[in-house]
This record gives C-alpha cells, sequence and structure tokens, in this order.
C-alpha cells in the first residue's frame, strides 16, 4: 500500500518536501563513515569532507546539527569486503548514537547499495559467469535496508541502480514492520565522469570495467525518464537525478510523470569544481555555491545532496 504518510512522520521530512520557500531544510549533508580508520582522513577531492572514525563522525554530526543542519545522508565505508556476505553492524551502532543525539530534529538517510562492501567495487552481486545476480543482489540490499532502518535511520537511499531493487527493498521494509520508513531512489542515475572524488572517498572504484550495464546511458532522455517512473510505480516515496547539475533538465518532467518530489544530487565532481574554481581566484566559492543550489531548486528540485550542506547557515540561508 503507498503511504502518503511516510514523508509527514517528522517535522524534518515535512520541511524536506515542503513545495514553497529554499532553506536548509531542503539541503542534505552527506558523512562518511569508515570502519577501518583509526583517525578522521580528510579527503583531498572533498576539501571539507573527512572519511569518519566512529567518534570524529559524533563530533562532525553534532557541530552539522548546531550549524542547522538538519538532512544528512550515511555512506558507510566497511573494513572488510566480500563478494558474497555483508556486515553493516558498524552502521547501526553510528545511527543508534547518531539518533541519541538529535532524536526527531533531524532526518539521517542511509545510501543504501553495496558497492563500498564488494571487493569488486560493484553495486552488485556478479554470478560464476560474470554476470548480474539479481537475486542475491536484492538480498543483500534488503538485509542491509532493514538493518538501517530498525537501527534508526529515517530512510534508505538506494543508488545501485539494479532493475527491481525499490520494489524488493519496499517489500522487505513492510514485512519487518517498517511500512513507515521512506524510500529516496537514485531513480534516474547516470554512468558519468562526475563521481571522481566521491569513489575515493567511498572506496568504490570498480575493479575491473564499469557500470554502464546498470547505470544509465548520458545520452538517453527517454530510458532517464522510465527509469524514475518504474521506481515510482515500484513504491519509492522520493526520486532524485544524479548528477544535479547535468541532469536538471529532467528534474520537472520526472515530476510532472509521477507526482513525487524529485530532489538532486550536486556529486562530487561538481562541488569540486567550484572548489577549483574558487581556488584560482576564477569565482567566489559561497556565491557560486549557492548561484548551483538556485539553479538546481529554479529547475525543480524539491531538496539537494551537497557536501556544502553544513555552509549554508553562514551564507544567510534560513532554516
Amino acid at each position: 500500500m503507498k503511504r502518503l504518510q511516510r514523508l509527514r512522520a517528522t517535522v524534518a521530512l515535512r520541511d524536506m518536501v515542503s513545495e514553497i520557500g529554499f532553506g536548509q531544510s531542503q539541503l542534505i549533508q552527506p558523512l562518511f563513515l569508515s570502519e577501518g580508520a583509526i583517525q578522521e582522513e580528510p579527503l583531498s577531492g572533498l576539501p571539507g569532507s573527512s572519511r569518519h572514525t566512529l567518534s570524529s563522525l559524533l563530533t562532525q554530526f553534532e557541530k552539522d546539527l548546531a550549524a542547522g543542519v538538519r538532512q544528512f545522508i550515511l555512506f558507510p565505508v566497511p573494513a572488510q569486503k566480500s563478494n558474497r556476505t555483508f556486515r553493516a553492524d558498524f552502521v547501526g551502532t553510528a545511527l543508534g548514537q547518531m539518533r541519541q543525539r538529535a532524536g526527531n530534529d533531524a532526518a539521517i538517510w542511509v545510501d543504501t547499495c553495496i558497492c563500498s562492501f564488494t571487493e569488486t567495487g560493484h553495486c552488485c552481486v556478479h554470478d560464476s559467469r560474470g554476470g548480474q545476480d539479481l537475486a542475491a543482489t536484492h538480498a543483500a540490499l534488503e538485509s542491509l535496508a532493514v538493518s538501517y532502518v530498525k537501527a534508526g535511520a529515517v530512510g534508505i537511499a538506494p543508488s545501485d541502480m539494479n532493475d527491481g531493487r525499490v520494489a524488493h527493498l519496499r517489500a522487505a521494509l513492510d514485512k519487518a514492520g517498517h511500512d513507515i520508513a521512506p524510500i529516496m531512489s537514485y531513480s534516474t542515475k547516470f554512468a558519468s565522469n562526475y563521481y571522481g572524488p566521491f569513489r575515493d572517498a567511498a572506496d568504490s572504484t570498480p575493479q575491473f570495467g564499469d557500470r554502464r550495464s546498470y547505470q544509465l546511458d548520458v545520452r538517453n532522455r527517454n530510458d532517464a525518464l522510465a527509469s524514475s517512473r518504474r521506481c515510482a510505480e515500484e513504491g519509492a516515496d522520493l526520486l532524485m537525478v544524479k548528477p544535479g547539475q547535468p541532469a536538471a533538465d529532467l528534474i520537472r518532467p520526472i515530476h510532472e510523470q509521477t507526482g513525487l518530489p524529485v530532489g538532486a544530487y550536486q556529486v562530487s565532481g561538481e562541488y569540486t569544481s567550484l572548489v577549483l574554481l574558487a581556488r584560482e581566484k576564477f569565482l567566489d566559492f559561497e556565491a557560486g555555491l549557492l548561484e548551483s543550489w538556485y539553479n538546481l531548486r529554479r529547475a525543480g528540485a524539491s531538496y539537494i545532496i551537497t557536501y556544502g550542506a553544513r555552509l549554508a547557515s553562514g551564507m544567510g540561508l534560513p532554516r
């Protein structure tokens, strides 16, 4: 059953999908949690972001809360990789402690994919012939999703782009008694060249080939729209385009065809481009960043995932 109440459950969720105004409530801050990190590891490709230990993650989380951030998406980086068994208890520990600190004042999403968990760096399990094992992939995603929500995530964000994963995740969450937990689907995600800094941060670079057999071809508009329609039909509550600015032309058509809130992921390559331009004094970083958010909002984005969400209060953006 489609639960329209999923996006009404908390103040943070209601503010995130508000149809008028624009403020910090529509910005989602990514956080990287590294199970194997001994200390916080600043990311050279994403200035201002780090791969965190549990302790440094909680410190950063508290700072972000104090800065007015209310939306987060957590990216887990496990210490041990596998091609069949994926353990994420370290994520549950972090979610529990984050929830204790924030209560319902913040929405914590978890990116739900296995690319950081697999030895191959791919977003799927492979069979003995090297093809995609969809059944095993779905099972792995279901197990992770249920564990994340049980531990305190407000919802999950499947980013793998494997066929049918939203339907399987919705069924698994409902069966586990989490029918009110929303799914924020990376519904139109392209096989883009803009992901480089992120893949270093998440330790998720493919060890062979690429992801073009399951991510979208940047040349194809109709396939991109169909992908988002499919996710809506399978039970997604929120849709997303990735990368944000290169796919901005699709945001409003996706909303018009599905009626769902559609967000944009300002990916690492987009964000780092602004950092580098500012470093060379070709633009003012904060002014350029704010302009990029307004561009995505003008294109119809209900929410924006951006590495600069924690800077918004200092830029005068209202809560």
